[in-house]
Formats: structure tokens, C-alpha cells, sequence
């Protein structure tokens, strides 16, 4: 029997909570001890709100409840003192489960746990270690990225690796779109790794080749540079969705660039083909020149206005067509 406390706040981890709660129905042998995530945040009208991981949980009770398991404790402390260590001993947990909780882990409070701790990170360790590594990924146009659960190390994201699986991607995936599926392959991994988890701790391999590391996305990098390709752009418009978003302006006007793809520059352009230049359009969008290539904008939505498709949004800005976008 393995006592479990899972680590997490977003919805990418939502599905992880809940195979471990099947497990438990299951009597496969693991316990969910509880889950440790973020507090609960202000949001619209000053209301605050439970992380997706908080809200998972208490959904789970109602299952629970109906087979005679007792609701998921929650922890939600704003730091990882000595009052968050006690409150985590009182579960009795065994094993720490991370997953995109967004902190680190201290030598005392990993102490706690017999076991120690793992942690999924999305992916191909010792690639894109740190806090994006799906925009990343995305970014730099790889043609596959993966999911590894690696044990809890002191410098980040560099633990031997216990499961591994690797995700082939087609470039057009969005950091949404890639979100959902590694939310999906990281819960069947992590049941994978626990049915045989006393061999697999056994079996755990160093990682092999260089690392190379992810920060935090700030809001400002959306900004589009349209001096930069085509490929560039399309790719750091499908890195940002579904945050920070990607946009540009047009005069004092902050326009969003919600969706996109490059295409072959037209025969004929209408205007000169300065960067940022609204050429026309084609049955695949609104064409822009880049610095290096077209890109065809399907989707897009001025700052505060609603989303539209591209026809509708030329149809509300009849002078569109030969405009230039800039960076501001």
C-alpha cells in the first residue's frame, strides 16, 4: 500500500488526481492521501476561486462517497513552511506525485516522505527543463516532445527518470491543443509507473545529453516582430493560445493574432511587401507579409471586441487591405 499526496494546481493535472483516485477504487494498492495545491485566487469581481487541481478533487468526493471513500483532504498554504510540512505529515503520506505545482521542493519538506518524490514534466528530459516546456517545444519546431516522470531532485527537473513516453507532433499543434494531450498520456503514464513502481525505482536512468531550459512566459513576448518569418511567427502565435496570446498594433489599436499559418507568397501583392503588410486575402485568410514569407490570418480579434473569423473581420474594416502593423 502506497499512501499518495499529489502536488498540483492547473488543469493539465487534473486527470493525474483522478487516476489516482481510480486506483484507490480500484484497490490497486495506492491510497490518495490527499492533494497539495495553490490557494485560492481572486479573480473576476474579486471573487475567489480554486485552482482546477482544488476543483478536480472535490468533484471526485461525490464519487467517493458513493463507493464508501472518504473525501480528498486539501492543503492550500501559501508558503512551504514548517506549518505546511506538519500539516503533510498529518496525512501520512508515503509518496509525492508533482505536477505543474510551480514550486520547488526543499530538502525538509521532501523529508517527509518516506518514499521521497517524482514529478511529470512534459518533456523529452534533459531538453526544455524549467517552467514551459510546451510553448517551448512549439517555439523552436520540434518535430516530437514527450512526458517524463523523473524522481524529485535538488536542481531542477534533472532526477533520474522512472517513465517515458515521446509525443510526435505535426506543427500545428497550439500550447492548448498539446496541453490536452499530454494531460491525457501523463495520467495513463503515471498509472503505468505505480502498478510496477517498486521495479521501475529500481530501474530509473540518469539523463543523457545536454539540458537546455524553459523560463516563465511573460505577456509582453506576444508581441509579434513581423520582420520575422512566416514559420517564426506561426509557431509563436500557436505557443501563446491559449495565453499570453499573440498581438500587434495598427495605429493605437492592439489587435490579436488568434490563428495563422504561412502560405506561398501571392503572384501579384497589392502593396509593397514592407514587413507587417496587409496584402490581401485568399481562401485561407487575411495575407500579411513577414520578413521572410506570408502568413495567412484566419482568426483574429481586436483588444476588448469579440474573436471573428477573418471574412467577418474584413467585412467590419473595410480599409484593412494595405494597412500596416507595427510593434509600439
Amino acid at each position: 500500500m502506497v499512501r499518495i499526496l499529489f502536488v498540483g494546481s492547473p488543469a493539465i493535472a487534473a486527470p493525474c488526481l483522478r487516476i489516482l483516485s481510480e486506483m484507490e477504487l480500484e484497490n490497486s494498492g495506492v491510497v490518495l492521501a490527499g492533494i497539495l495545491t495553490n490557494p485560492d485566487r481572486a479573480h473576476k469581481h474579486g471573487k475567489k476561486e480554486p485552482t482546477d487541481v482544488s476543483m478536480a478533487a472535490t468533484g471526485l468526493d461525490v464519487i467517493r462517497k458513493e463507493k464508501g471513500l472518504p473525501p480528498i483532504p486539501q492543503l492550500k498554504p501559501e508558503r512551504l513552511d514548517a506549518q505546511a510540512r506538519e500539516d503533510v505529515a498529518a496525512l501520512d503520506p508515503d509518496l509525492l506525485v508533482s505536477f505543474a505545482y510551480g514550486r520547488l521542493f526543499g530538502p525538509r519538506f521532501l523529508a517527509v516522505f518516506p518514499l521521497g518524490g517524482i514529478n511529470i514534466h512534459p518533456s523529452l528530459l534533459p531538453k526544455y527543463r524549467g517552467a514551459s516546456p510546451i510553448p517551448a517545444a512549439i517555439l523552436a519546431r520540434e518535430n516530437e516532445t514527450g512526458i517524463c516522470i523523473q524522481r524529485l531532485a535538488a536542481e531542477m527537473d534533472s532526477g533520474d527518470i522512472l517513465a517515458s513516453v515521446s509525443i510526435a507532433l505535426s506543427g500545428r499543434e497550439t500550447t492548448a491543443s498539446l496541453s490536452e494531450t499530454v494531460s491525457a498520456r501523463a495520467a495513463a503514464l503515471l498509472r503505468e509507473l505505480l502498478v510496477d513502481f517498486p521495479s521501475r525505482t529500481r530501474s530509473a536512468s540518469p539523463q543523457e545529453g545536454e539540458a537546455t531550459y524553459c523560463r516563465e512566459i511573460k505577456k509582453e513576448e506576444g508581441l509579434i516582430d513581423w520582420t520575422k518569418s512566416a514559420v517564426e511567427i506561426d509557431a509563436q502565435i500557436r505557443a501563446f493560445t491559449p495565453w499570453p496570446l499573440s498581438f500587434t498594433h495598427l495605429g493605437e489599436r492592439t489587435l490579436l493574432i488568434l490563428e495563422a499559418e504561412p502560405v506561398d507568397s501571392p503572384a501579384e501583392p497589392v502593396v509593397p511587401t514592407v514587413p507587417g503588410t496587409v496584402l490581401g486575402v485568399s481562401g485561407k485568410g487575411i495575407l500579411i507579409q513577414t520578413g521572410d514569407g506570408v502568413l495567412a490570418v484566419s482568426r483574429l480579434q481586436w483588444q476588448t471586441k469579440k474573436a471573428l473569423a477573418w471574412k467577418a473581420f474584413c467585412n467590419g474594416e473595410r480599409n484593412f487591405i494595405g494597412a500596416r502593423l507595427i510593434l509600439q
